[in-house]
C-alpha cells in the first residue's frame, strides 16, 4: 500500500493537513521543508493528498453507449476508462480519484444500466445499482441526440427511489445546434440538463460546478467514535468457515441462522453485543466466493453487500478454517480488507478439531501464505465450543489502537534520521536517493508522507514500513506510505 507521488502543480493548502500539531511544530516543519528546497504549497498538497479521510463518491450512471466512460476520462484528465464505439464495454464498477475547483472526490464509472435483462447484463446493471446506493451524488448521463428513452425513464425512477442528489448531463452536444436537444430533457423532471460534449470537453466545467454543489463536504459514512456509536466489527471469510456460528457464540444466543450448507447468510446482519464491558456492533456477512463477477442472483448481491460492509467497518475479523489449507481465496479476502484500510484480526476457527500434524503444517502455511498480514493479531478459536473467545476482544482492541496511532512529527523525523544514517538507500545509477524528512498525514489507517531527494525503491519503502512497525507498534493495521520527490533546482541541498 505504497505509492510514489511525483511533483505536479501546486495544490491549495488544506487547513490542519499535518493533523493534531501545534503552531510551533507546524512552523518548524515548514521551515525544514523550505531548507530542503520544497515549496510550501507543494508540501501542503502532498500531505493533503496522502492524508485525506474518505472522499465523497460521485457515480456516473446511464444506459449503454451514452458516453459515461468518455465523460469519466474527461473529468479525471486522462484516458483511464476503456472507450469503444459500441455498447457494453464497461462492466464493473471502477473508481478513480478526481478534483475540480479544489475539491477532491471519488468518481465511479459504471456499466450501462438496462431493465429486464439476464446473464452478464443483469450483473452489470446490479453493479450500477450498487454504485447508486453507495454514492453521495449521481451524474445521470443521457444521449441528447437520441433523447429520453424508456430505459432513461426507468433510470429516473431508480434515482428518485434512491433519494440521492442528481446532476443531469446531456451528452453529445457538440455545438449550438445540439442545445435544443438538451432542453428537451427537462421533461425527465430532474432539473436543468447540462449540455456537454464529453468527447471535446464542451460544457464539462459548468456541469462539474453543479456536481461540486451537489456533493457533501464529506461522505455520509463516518468512522471511529466521533459520534459516540459502537465500533463496527465485520466478520468476513469464505463460505462455511463459521462466521454466523462465531456471532451466535459471542452473543450467547442464536441471533443468525447457521447451517452446514455453505452460503446460508445472504444479507449482512448487524448485532449490538456487549463484550468485555464494551458494546460492539458485529456484522455477520455472506461468504466471499471465488469469481464474484460470474455469480448471479442472490449470491451475487450477497457478495456486493459483503464488500460494502467491509468498507463501513472499522475492524475486519477474517475467519479462516484451520482444518483446511489456506487457499488463494483466503488470501484474496485478506487483500480486500487491507486495501479497504481496515484494522485486521485473523481468527483461525475450528481450532479444536486439529491434531498435532495439522497444527505443524498450518504454522508453515501461515508463515508463507499470510506474510502480508504478519502484523495482524491472531486468535485461535472454536465458534462451536467457545474456545478462546475471551481473546477476541483484546485482539480487536489492539488492532484499533494501532489503527488510530499517531506519531509526533518531531519524533518521526528523529527516527527517520537515525534510519537513513544507519541503513542508507542503495546506490542506483550512480545516485543515492535520501529520505529528507516526513510526517504522518492521517490515521485510520496510518498514512505517512516522506519527502526525498530521489526515487525511493519499493524494497526500501517496505524496509521503512517494517522499521516503523518495530519502533511505533502499528499492530493490526495497514500502513500507507507516499513519497514526494524533490524537483530538481538550480542548487543542491
Amino acid at each position: 500500500m505504497n505509492d510514489q507521488i511525483q511533483p505536479e502543480g501546486s495544490a491549495e493548502p488544506e487547513h490542519g493537513a499535518l493533523g493534531e500539531v501545534d503552531a510551533t511544530e507546524y512552523a518548524a516543519f515548514m521551515e525544514l521543508a523550505a531548507e530542503e528546497g520544497f515549496d510550501a504549497e507543494d508540501v501542503e498538497g502532498a500531505i493533503g493528498e496522502a492524508g485525506h479521510g474518505p472522499l465523497p463518491a460521485l457515480a456516473v450512471i446511464g444506459r449503454p453507449n451514452v458516453g459515461k466512460s468518455t465523460l469519466v476520462n474527461r473529468i479525471i484528465g486522462r484516458r483511464e476508462a476503456v472507450v469503444e464505439d459500441r455498447p457494453g464495454v464497461t462492466r464493473d464498477r471502477v473508481t478513480y480519484e478526481a478534483e475540480w475547483a479544489g475539491r477532491r472526490f471519488k468518481l465511479v464509472d459504471t456499466g450501462g444500466w438496462e431493465q429486464d435483462v439476464l446473464g452478464i447484463d443483469a450483473s452489470v446493471a446490479a453493479q450500477a445499482e450498487f454504485a447508486i446506493e453507495a454514492a453521495d451524488a449521481v451524474v445521470f448521463v443521457v444521449d441528447a441526440t437520441v433523447g429520453a428513452t424508456d430505459t432513461d425513464e426507468a433510470v429516473v425512477r431508480l434515482l428518485r427511489k434512491s433519494g440521492k442528489p442528481v446532476v443531469l448531463c446531456a451528452n453529445k452536444v457538440d455545438g449550438q445546434s445540439g442545445e435544443a436537444d438538451a432542453t428537451a430533457l427537462w421533461a425527465l423532471g430532474l432539473g436543468e440538463p447540462h449540455p456537454v460534449s464529453a468527447l471535446h470537453g464542451r460544457g464539462t466545467g459548468d456541469m462539474l460546478d453543479a456536481v461540486i454543489e451537489a456533493l457533501p463536504e464529506a461522505p455520509a459514512q463516518t468512522f471511529g467514535t466521533a459520534l459516540g456509536g459502537p465500533r463496527r466489527i465485520a466478520l468476513i471469510g469464505r463460505p462455511n468457515v463459521g462466521k454466523s456460528s462465531l456471532l451466535n457464540k459471542v452473543a450467547n444466543e442464536n441471533r443468525v441462522v447457521v447451517n452446514e450448507v455453505a452460503g446460508t447468510t445472504r444479507d449482512p446482519v448487524d448485532e449490538l453485543i456487549e463484550l468485555g464491558g464494551i458494546v460492539w456492533k458485529f456484522v455477520d456477512t455472506a461468504g466471499i466466493r471465488k469469481r464474484v463477477h460470474l455469480q448471479q442472483g442472490a449470491d451475487y448481491y450477497a457478495s456486493l453487500r459483503t464488500a460494502s460492509a467491509v468498507e463501513k467497518a472499522e475492524v475486519a475479523v477474517i475467519l479462516i478454517d484451520a482444518s483446511e489449507s489456506i487457499s488463494v481465496q483466503d488470501q484474496r479476502i485478506v487483500t480486500m480488507a487491507v486495501e479497504a484500510g481496515r484494522a485486521i484480526v485473523v481468527a483461525f476457527n475450528k481450532w479444536d478439531t486439529l491434531d498435532e500434524e495439522r497444527r505443524y503444517y498450518l504454522e508453515r502455511e501461515i508463515e508463507t501464505e499470510l506474510l502480508q498480514v504478519a502484523w495482524a493479531p491472531r486468535v485461535n478459536v472454536s465458534a462451536e465450543t467457545g474456545r478462546h473467545m475471551e481473546k477476541l476482544v483484546p485482539a480487536i482492541e489492539t488492532a484499533i489502537a494501532g489503527w488510530e496511532t499517531r506519531v509526533p512529527t518531531g519524533r518521526l523525523n528523529a527516527f527517520l534520521g537515525e534510519l537513513v544514517a544507519s541503513h542508507p538507500h542503495p546506490i542506483r545509477g550512480g545516485k543515492q536517493p535520501r529520505i529528507l524528512f516526513g510526517t504522518q498525514a492521517g490515521t485510520k489507517p496510518p498514512r505517512f508522507v516522506l519527502f526525498s531527494s530521489g526515487f525511493i525503491e519499493h524494497g526500501y519503502r517496505r524496509f521503512v514500513e517494517r522499521r516503523l512497525r518495530e519502533e511505533f507498534g502499528f499492530e493490526g493495521t495497514p500502513i500507507h506510505i507516499s513519497v514526494r520527490v524533490r524537483e530538481k533546482r538550480g542548487r543542491n541541498k
